[in-house]
């Protein structure tokens, strides 16, 4: 069933991306509604729409090719909801990470975890259920990463090391996945 949702993604990625890219209106939402399932793509995503709000003091990060995903496929027997809002702040990392850590805890137990890249890992078997999140890898690196839920209901915050800058980045990132009969 995963990979029949990857793939249903992945077809649909690739038939609207090109449809935005000439979109000369940035702030235009797609959205697809039909007998088969519904589908959302847009720049609309915020730490609100995550579940999280925003760091006090911080706004979206401006970068080339830094726009925020808001992608959520719903049909009758799976779904899934993507949310990415990439953040800077003047503020150090310790003290967004310990606003985060403190409003990430409804969700269950934070774990905190390091990496060498800014990229969320979702790893996914044809196993029935969801696991908990967990650190992968040596759990090293300059990114490091607040999470809790599980692989299919996963909230994450990621903060790369400033190294020498004086701004603090982060991302927050929300992903629900779900089948027939879970939700």
């Amino acid at each position: 069933m995963l990979r029949s949702l990857l793939l249903s993604i992945s077809v649909a990625l690739l038939l609207i991306l090109p449809v935005i890219a000439q979109d000369q209106d940035n702030d235009k939402s797609l959205d697809v509604r039909s007998p088969a399932g519904d589908l959302h793509v847009g720049k609309d995503a915020d730490a609100s729409k995550a579940g999280l709000p925003v760091y006090p003091g911080a706004h979206p990060q401006t970068r080339e090719n830094n726009d925020p995903v808001n992608l959520a496929l719903s049909t009758e027997s799976l779904g899934m909801k993507l949310i990415v809002a990439k953040y800077e702040t003047d503020d150090s990392a310790e003290k967004v990470l310990a606003f985060y850590r403190d409003k990430m805890k409804k969700y269950g137990k934070v774990l905190e975890c390091h990496s060498t890249d800014e990229k969320a890992d979702f790893h996914s078997d044809d196993e029935k259920g969801s696991r908990a999140l967990k650190c992968e890898g040596d759990n090293t690196g300059p990114v490091r990463e607040l999470k809790v839920g599980t692989e299919d209901n996963a909230h994450i915050v990621a903060i790369q090391d400033p190294q020498g800058s004086k701004r603090t980045t982060f991302a927050v990132i929300y992903l629900r996945k779900h089948e027939k009969g879970d939700i």
